[in-house]
């Protein structure tokens, strides 16, 4: 089975072509990165605007470069939730014209979903049940894949995301946005010891997180060296803040393996590309027999070609939509499309 996937959920414009949930034909994403870093992250009225500019394009390219056409796809599948709603509705509307001219279904698929799903197209031998730490810009979830469309959060977040926390502790360093990627890249030239920061948890709930008391630390020490006309070391501050980060990451994600009987570990989302993060995993999976997975770094940021794998198992689970889909700016991903 072949689908036409389309992603609009934040910044990047991306299609994709693939075959049975598991086979990449064609992956085209525009990044809009570079306009955004002028104002330090992403506008979403301008996120809006390129996604209109760009959707045809990319879809055009897509089929091109599967060497189909729209006929050919059985298919569309498209993300509905959750993210920004102006661009999800960009994508939304797009692939219901489609579906309506072509006949096609319409499959609608939850974001996060298809961040885990992410992992089918690197691993083709990964199936359910699994524990996935879903780590990105504006979330932070561990999830029990009991099946491919049933899921269980086990813990998330209590304020800030792990990768929002990267973005504005890195842009406190001076760092260009994305903050994240440059913060990785920096802190693998400092010493991770050199700064005590806080490793906070949630008392009552263990496998929980919580990033803003961490990045409030890190910045009012930048802050207090600033009025001091002290200098900091940037590699070893940021080393020193990835590293606190990802031990809270890490900490949680391999106790509720432990609390749960989990053994085979997943990673997903735009900050499973983070270096240090991918290194503890396997060293923590390799040293108790575990399995463990990780996504490619193209497939770690937003793309479509996980749209479409998780689109596929959605379609096999009958999940279709008519032409009154609309988008979602927020939706749990344990809610599957039409449940209340």
């Amino acid at each position: 089975m072949r689908i036409l996937a389309l992603e609009s959920s934040c910044d990047e414009t991306a299609a994709a072509v693939v075959e049975d949930g598991r086979k990449i034909l064609s992956s085209v994403v525009a990044s809009q990165v570079e306009e955004h870093k002028l104002y330090g992250g992403v506008v979403p009225e301008i996120a809006s605007r390129r996604h209109c500019e760009a959707v045809v394009g990319v879809t055009q390219q897509a089929l091109d470069e599967a060497g189909m056409k729209l006929e050919d796809v059985d298919a569309i599948a498209v993300t509905y939730a959750p993210g920004l709603i102006g661009a999800l509705l960009v994508g939304v509307n797009f692939a219901k014209g489609l579906a309506v001219a072509s006949g096609k279904p319409l499959v609608p698929v939850h974001h996060l979903r298809s961040h885990i799903a992410a992992n089918y197209l690197t691993s083709p031998e990964l199936e359910p049940p699994f524990l996935c730490l879903v780590v990105s810009g504006g979330h932070s979830h561990i999830i029990e894949v009991k099946d491919y469309t049933d899921l269980r959060v086990l813990g998330r977040t209590r304020d800030d995301a792990a990768g929002e926390a990267f973005d504005k502790a890195a842009r406190a360093m001076g760092m260009p946005y994305p903050g994240g990627v440059e913060m990785d890249k920096i802190a693998e030239n400092g010493n991770p010891e050199a700064f005590a920061l806080p490793h906070p948890s949630v008392d009552g709930a263990p496998y929980d997180f919580s990033f803003s008391g961490l990045k409030t630390a890190v910045i009012n020490l930048i802050h207090n060296a600033e009025q001091k006309g002290q200098t900091l070391n940037v590699p070893d501050l940021a080393a020193s803040f990835r590293k606190a980060v990802v031990d809270c990451l890490v900490k949680n994600f391999v106790r509720a393996a432990k609390e749960t009987g989990s053994t085979k570990l997943v990673i997903a989302g735009g900050v499973s590309a983070n270096s240090l993060l991918r290194r503890r995993l396997q060293q923590e999976c390799a040293q108790r027999g575990w399995s463990f997975y990780m996504p490619l770094l193209s497939l770690c940021g937003d793309n479509a070609a996980m749209v479409g794998a998780q689109g596929y198992y959605e379609y096999c689970s009958g999940t279709i939509a008519g032409p009154d889909l609309n988008a979602c700016a927020e939706l749990p991903v344990e809610r599957s499309y039409g449940s209340k």
